[in-house]
């Protein structure tokens, strides 16, 4: 879920997180600003992906601490 809500920040048309961006860096355009993104969306779906594909993935992390 926290990652699903990650993703909802910086991806159009509802960016918070993008349009946050723009307002500090207002001589950027949107457009440029969304094009940064995409290598970041693209990685997350790929992280979504694999953790639904592998969920022992979200397991072996915190396994390792005990």
């Amino acid at each position: 879920m926290v990652m699903m809500g990650e993703m909802g920040q910086i991806t159009p048309p509802f960016g918070i997180n993008t349009f946050v961006i723009q307002s500090v860096a207002q001589d950027v355009p949107l457009t440029t600003i969304y094009k940064g993104v995409v290598p970041f969306i693209i990685t997350d779906i790929f992280r979504v992906a694999l953790i639904l594909l592998f969920p022992a993935l979200a397991l072996y992390l915190p396994s390792l601490l005990k």
